[in-house]
């Protein structure tokens, strides 16, 4: 008797459990495919922490940014990973998006194991591959970063080869370019095969009195979601910065997750998994003095072509305790 009432126990906390599940509303992520913000994705997933925080995470892979922002704009999708400075030009248009910090991490300047350069100023006459366009945030920081320590105009006087992260990876592994800005998980593998930093775009947004801490990418939802679902929002935040308090310090996690990282060599691994974490952003709220400074280089740098009407931080970009 006492088995089948424990059986029946056990049944009853099984049905109770599907049905929360089932009635649990979903969040529809749309990402790409092989993007770094997927170990995060994954180890909600793996942990049950969207269900522990009240929805159910269902992730859409994409082939690239464009195609996550029309499923975005379309309804197709309820979240995104884009940066700040995308979400603060949409709202200026008119377009009411928020943005959940997911990451500060960014890029550098890399150049050859083999390379005299010391500083940006060395690399006049040379070529250098940027990934991200001419509107990439890292180049415009350090064109910036150039002009205010050395003078130097580094789209003038330089030559620019710009394209896809892989491309530039390539390039700049093989020795036809004299220097290389790439994406953090490929300048993390650019560094692991023997490349140096010569400028890290962290230090040189210090050095133009911007707060390296300020996260750039994150998670952008509809500000509607929001005022309608209120709990469901900021359960994507509250697992996500569960997720990161496991990547952060479990080793064992990395591992399992190694397999959908793309890491060819042990040391391709571990720069990858400390680039991750060096990149989790500080718990909290945004600083939105900070923000509104960086914004305002990149206005002076990018003008209307990156920011469109945003000339300053519009209101509610960013989602913040009591949203």
């Amino acid at each position: 008797m006492t088995f089948f009432n424990s059986l029946g126990g056990a049944m009853v906390a099984a049905l109770l459990t599907t049905a929360a599940w089932a009635e649990a509303p979903a969040l529809r992520a749309a990402v790409l495919k092989f993007g770094t913000v997927n170990w995060e994705l994954n180890t909600i997933k793996q942990h049950g922490l969207d269900a522990a925080n009240g929805f159910d995470l269902q992730v859409q892979g994409v082939a690239g940014s464009s195609a996550a922002q029309v499923a975005f704009q379309g309804g197709e999708a309820d979240v995104i990973v884009s940066d700040w400075l995308w979400v603060a030009r949409q709202r200026a248009s008119g377009k009411d998006y928020v943005f959940i910090p997911y990451s500060k991490a960014v890029g550098g300047l890399l150049v050859g194991k083999d390379s005299t350069a010391q500083t940006l100023a060395d690399l006049k006459g040379t070529k250098i591959g940027i990934a991200g366009g001419p509107l990439d945030k890292s180049w415009l920081i350090l064109r910036a970063y150039a002009e205010k320590n050395y003078g130097m105009d580094l789209a003038a006087e330089t030559e620019q080869v710009f394209g896809a992260p892989p491309l530039i990876f390539k390039t700049a592994l093989s020795g036809e370019t004299a220097g290389a800005i790439n994406f953090w998980h490929f300048m993390a593998k650019m560094e692991a095969a023997g490349m140096r930093k010569l400028v890290d775009v962290a230090d040189a947004a210090s050095d133009l009195g911007l707060d390296p801490n300020t996260p750039l990418l994150g998670y952008v939802v509809k500000g509607e979601l929001l005022r309608n679902h209120p709990d469901l929002v900021n359960g994507m935040a509250a697992a996500s910065r569960a997720a990161k308090e496991i990547l952060a310090e479990d080793d064992a996690e990395w591992d399992r997750l190694r397999p959908n990282m793309n890491a060819k060599t042990d040391a391709q691994f571990e720069a990858l998994k400390a680039g991750f974490r060096a990149g989790i952003p500080d718990a909290g709220p945004v600083d939105e003095k900070a923000a509104a400074r960086m914004l305002a280089l990149m206005v002076k740098l990018g003008g209307e072509d990156l920011l469109g009407k945003a000339t300053e931080l519009p209101e509610g970009t960013f989602l913040q305790s009591g949203n």
